[in-house]
């Protein structure tokens, strides 16, 4: 028997387009001579469609949807997800269609409900197994979740099935394949069956799908992996009498380390900026890292020609700041301007100055810098159609050490999920492709240059230590005795966890961003704005 998958890059909602890639894909399996095509979860409305399911209008697009592919004259039969609505309930489902009809349809058992899931929000679990034989081949289908735990897979066994078909929309964090390949290994492992996990491709909003789909032979083994971060077709043998799956292709594209993160951030940026039916991307360019790297992953996402970036100097930015912008701007090739906020900080300060009579100047003065930067992206963004990418990282975001309607005005943040620490790594991986970001740029003390001499260390812990603090209270939720008993000063864990805690509503407030680690502000980490909780471990 042939089996073929398809990871393609759908887009959540938009059913003609998703419809479109699958009737392509089922003329590839025709070309192939499959006898099988295995598209991922909920293909026909792409994952997560969140609140979209609980639009009646959307079930006549998907009903519509699955009637068109049961009029297409495919030889191929189709195992396609997409949400299902009898009477009030929805379930997560999987139609097998072959020869114009629906032979059956599985629906989802296991219903994840933590980290970035909601699926209870919306949908009933199903309650029996999908053993379904093509070409005397008995094919057990299970959906994603179903997979992580034992019963399902041992359920289908059990019906007669000798191989398991998954479909998966599985979201990526760094690292994540690792635990992928652990959990559906021991499936096939566990019930000596080979296992096709087929998993989505492509960015959505914060979250991001990999790829990455993977054949395991019944003894648990991987023994082929496609396209990490890429769209892919892969046509695999299933022998029965042998109980062995191969396949005839060789070579796939597989990451590690910064080059799989960088990955990870082109096609989340690219993503979100295409699929909301943009084309450009703007950004202030400090001379910093942080923006210098949010500079290098836009031109990588979107070409030079769909960039440009600004610097906005003022009377505290060092003139090597401005050369090293500038030399960033000419090695990536991009439109580069720089107009300085000087007149328009002076047009604030006039304004205010009789309110601000005796007073001191202190982070005020700061933020209005900061704000008369965002305000010029953001008039340049509304004239020329191009969204504005703001450049604060992991750390800077976790502690609050951004400026709200300022540095963190724009529309998307490729850098939200990305500590410090890694943001040096990725620029020395991006050099080590081509030299883009100025040596000094990396190796010169990080500062916001929105007062004298101003580093952020005045501030903050060195980031070598705020980071792994921030990681085991943030993505760990550790306490302040187990991050102390860590090496770590307690005076220090106090403070950095008041400005976590305290900056939660500015965290509401910014952009969506890629999601690359096991636990994300936004979605995947949910605190209260107002809250008394750590008032009694901050005095």
């Amino acid at each position: 028997m042939r089996i073929a998958i398809a990871q393609n890059n759908y887009i959540v909602g938009d059913i003609h387009h998703n419809l479109a890639l699958i009737k392509a894909s089922l003329q590839q399996a025709e070309q192939a001579n499959a006898d099988l095509l295995v598209l991922s979860e909920l293909a026909l409305s792409a994952y997560p469609p969140e609140d979209l399911l609980l639009r009646s209008d959307l079930y006549q697009l998907i009903e519509d949807a699955l009637a068109e592919l049961c009029q297409v004259a495919s030889p191929v039969t189709l195992v396609v997800g997409h949400p299902e609505k009898i009477e009030d309930k929805i379930f997560n489902s999987a139609s097998i269609i072959s020869n114009g009809i629906i032979l059956e349809r599985y629906r989802k058992q296991l219903l994840p409900n933590y980290s970035v899931f909601d699926e209870k929000r919306y949908f009933t679990p199903g309650n029996e197994n999908c053993v379904i034989t093509i070409k005397g081949v008995n094919i057990g289908v299970v959906i994603c979740e179903d997979l992580w735990f034992p019963e399902p897979t041992a359920n289908c066994k059990v019906a007669g099935a000798e191989i398991i078909v998954s479909p998966n929309a599985s979201p990526y964090y760094f690292g994540k394949g690792h635990r992928r390949e652990a959990e559906v290994g021991a499936r096939a492992k566990e019930n000596n069956i080979p296992v096709l996990y087929v998993n989505q491709i492509g960015g959505q909003d914060e979250l991001l799908f990999d790829g990455a789909s993977i054949a395991y032979a019944a003894n648990g083994e991987a023994i082929f992996t496609a396209n990490e971060f890429a769209e892919d077709f892969v046509v695999f043998e299933f022998d029965p009498a042998t109980n062995q799956i191969s396949t005839d292709r060789q070579d796939s594209v597989q990451l590690d380390g910064e080059a799989e993160i960088w990955q990870a951030l082109v096609l989340g940026t690219r993503d979100y900026i295409h699929k909301n039916g943009m084309t450009g991307a703007l950004l202030g360019l400090s001379g910093g890292i942080d923006s210098a790297v949010t500079l290098a992953i836009a031109v990588d996402a979107l070409g030079a020609e769909n960039v440009n970036a600004v610097m906005m100097p003022f009377k505290y930015t060092a003139s090597i700041s401005i050369e090293d912008a500038r030399a960033e701007a000419e090695a990536l090739g991009i439109e580069f301007d720089i107009i300085s906020i000087e007149p328009m900080y002076h047009a604030f300060m006039a304004q205010l100055e009789d309110k601000f009579k005796g007073t001191e100047p202190n982070v005020t003065e700061q933020n209005i810098q900061a704000r008369a930067r965002g305000t010029l992206l953001m008039a340049l963004s509304n004239k020329f159609g191009r969204i504005v990418l703001t450049t604060g990282n992991k750390s800077e975001v976790a502690v609050g050490y951004c400026t709200l309607y300022g540095d963190m005005c724009g529309g998307f943040n490729p850098l939200k999920d990305v500590p410090k620490t890694i943001v040096y790594k990725l620029a020395e991986y991006r050099n080590s492709i081509s030299p883009v970001i100025p040596e000094r740029v990396i190796t010169r003390a990080p500062s916001a240059e929105l007062a004298p001499d101003q580093k952020d260390e005045d501030n903050l812990p060195p980031y070598e230590m705020l980071d792994p603090i921030l990681k085991a209270y943030v993505e760990e939720d550790k306490s302040i005795a187990e991050i102390v008993a860590l090496g770590f000063d307690e005076a220090v864990v106090r403070r950095v966890i008041w400005l976590v805690d305290a900056n939660e509503h500015k965290r509401r407030q910014s952009a969506p961003g890629v999601r690359i680690s096991p636990r994300a502000f936004g979605r995947d980490r949910r605190y209260p704005i107002t809250s008394g909780y750590g008032r009694q471990f901050n005095k």
